[in-house]
């Protein structure tokens, strides 16, 4: 799962995993055994189980290996169990509650239109390093407050910490982020403002709700999860968008489908292949699969959103699965019915899905507290873009010959090329 082929296209090998039954256990590149869920409902049980741990040191406290991942990249919130995961979500959840992002509307889009002005320029473009990328870490970094001369080295950081095969490099990379955190928390709490960063570190400094290793590990976390995830969602979504002329024209005919559009994107081409490890800390059975305490279990979302089982023609892109339910002012809860628990596997109910939404933001206490800025964010990437471009057209000789980026967990783009029209 760390070749060039599965970063392409990691879609045939899930499926044939999955064929296979929804958990089954696989041989890593560096010979170590894993299980690797890929059936919907067998992934949505285990991202809410509370028997797999997240809780890194934990599991590595007696198995001491050769990485020199920083702490702050290694124990993130993403790295603990309930109650401390809670503890440590709390605090950074403010920023991103429906209301908040609600107002950091008019900011995102005025950033989207500037990427668009600067694209109009030309005539052709990368979509990815031009627009998919600076607009979710513009975001991100005014919301933290990161300065706009050091961003390009944070992205740089931000990449290389998902590098495949490359450990030597994601250890570097690690610690260079984490030293630059550190360097502006200093200068932060010297010159408080009313960015996210600033309310973190008064709750580190004023009611000790946070230890200095957590105020450092968080502010990574956020500026890397807040926008790697969403340029790989306008990414993939609009490679979609330029294989579907017809759904291109609609979507600008009617931007009220956009929601329902970035749904369907998140579902097709997640932007996560692989969610981050966890292990059992006991016996559990899971699909058929009996796992031994200690074995570590990794949950697909890109598997599980095109399970059969769950999704009528799951390969293809279609408006219709979500029937927008949701209120407006609640756009992180998913769109569509809600079916019973339990597997039910190879039946089909009525209506456009036969069962919950996608699990690209993930399930349960890990659920991705981002997700709605990054919803947010890609309807106004594809709004922009589709409003601001109407003749544009892919710049590659064939699908093949575009460039994915070589990573296990993410699913993108390295390079979009397009031309744009008039």
């Amino acid at each position: 799962m760390d070749s060039a082929e599965f970063s392409r296209d990691p879609y045939p090998l899930l499926a044939a995993l999955r064929s296979r039954g929804p958990v089954q256990q696989v041989r890593t590149g560096n010979g170590r055994t894993t299980w690797v869920v890929t059936g919907w409902a067998e992934a949505r049980s285990a991202l809410a189980d509370a028997r797999l741990s997240k809780d890194t040191a934990r599991y590595f406290a007696d198995r001491p290996g050769k990485r020199d991942l920083a702490p702050a990249v290694s124990r993130t919130m993403l790295a603990t169990d309930p109650p401390h995961h809670g503890r440590l979500r709390k605090l950074a959840m403010k920023a991103f509650t429906p209301a908040a992002v609600a107002r950091l509307e008019p900011r995102i889009r005025a950033i989207a239109e500037e990427l668009a002005d600067a694209l109009a320029a030309r005539g052709s473009a990368d979509l990815v390093e031009e627009f998919a990328v600076p607009l979710p870490i513009a975001v991100i970094s005014e919301l933290l407050g990161v300065p706009e001369p050091d961003r390009a080295a944070v992205r740089r950081w931000s990449h290389d910490l998902f590098a495949a095969a490359a450990p030597d490099t994601v250890d570097l990379a690690s610690h260079a982020l984490s030293d630059y955190m550190t360097r502006l928390i200093a200068a932060r709490r010297q010159d408080l403002g009313d960015d996210v960063l600033s309310g973190l570190i008064a709750a580190r400094d004023e009611a000790d709700q946070l230890s200095e290793a957590e105020l450092v590990s968080l502010a990574v976390l956020l500026v890397v999860a807040g926008h790697e995830t969403t340029t790989h969602l306008i990414g993939n979504g609009m490679l979609a968008l330029l294989q579907d002329d017809a759904l291109r024209s609609r979507l600008r005919a009617d931007p009220g489908l956009l929601p329902a559009a970035v749904e369907e994107f998140l579902r097709h081409d997640a932007p996560i292949t692989l969610a981050t490890f966890r292990f059992a800390t006991e016996p559990i059975e899971l699909g058929g699969a009996r796992i031994g305490a200690g074995e570590v279990v990794l949950v697909s979302p890109g598997a599980a959103n095109r399970d059969p089982a769950q999704f009528l023609a799951p390969d293809e892109v279609r408006l219709d699965r979500h029937v927008r339910t949701a209120r407006p002012d609640r756009p992180e809860r998913p769109n569509g019915p809600r079916l019973p628990n339990g597997p039910q596997r190879g039946r089909h109910s009525e209506g456009p899905e036969r069962s919950g939404g996608h699990l690209s933001f993930g399930h349960g206490p890990h659920h991705c507290l981002g997700a709605p800025l990054a919803r947010v964010e890609a309807r106004i990437a594809f709004e922009v873009l589709l409003t601001r471009f109407p003749g544009i057209r892919p710049a590659v000789a064939s699908w093949d010959a575009l460039e994915w980026r070589r990573t296990r967990l993410m699913r993108g783009l390295a390079s979009l090329p397009v031309t744009l029209g008039r």
